[in-house]
């Protein structure tokens, strides 16, 4: 079994990450560098209770791995946000 709390690190909060959490329903998380978009998309399906339809990933130039995560309509980033205490 797959340890999800260690391919997600923690959230990223910028001016930018607010905006797709209210614009577009996605979180922003930086996430374990080895982890793929299969294990990331379990990791956050297991750890939130939420649906997603679809991750994208970049490398920072500071070799960090950041993963857009769009969710299902039926679920809120915003209420994440507020649970995560970003928002």
């Amino acid at each position: 079994m797959e340890n999800y709390y260690k391919i997600i690190k923690k959230p990223l909060v910028t001016e930018k990450t607010f905006d797709l959490i209210e614009r577009e329903n996605k979180l922003v998380l930086l996430v374990d560098k080895s982890a793929n978009k299969g294990q990331i998309k379990r990791a956050i399906e297991k750890i939130y209770e939420v649906k997603t339809l679809k991750i994208n990933t970049l490398i920072t130039p500071d070799g960090k791995k950041k993963a857009f995560i769009k969710l299902h309509p039926d679920f809120s980033a915003q209420d994440i946000a507020i649970d995560l205490g970003i928002f």
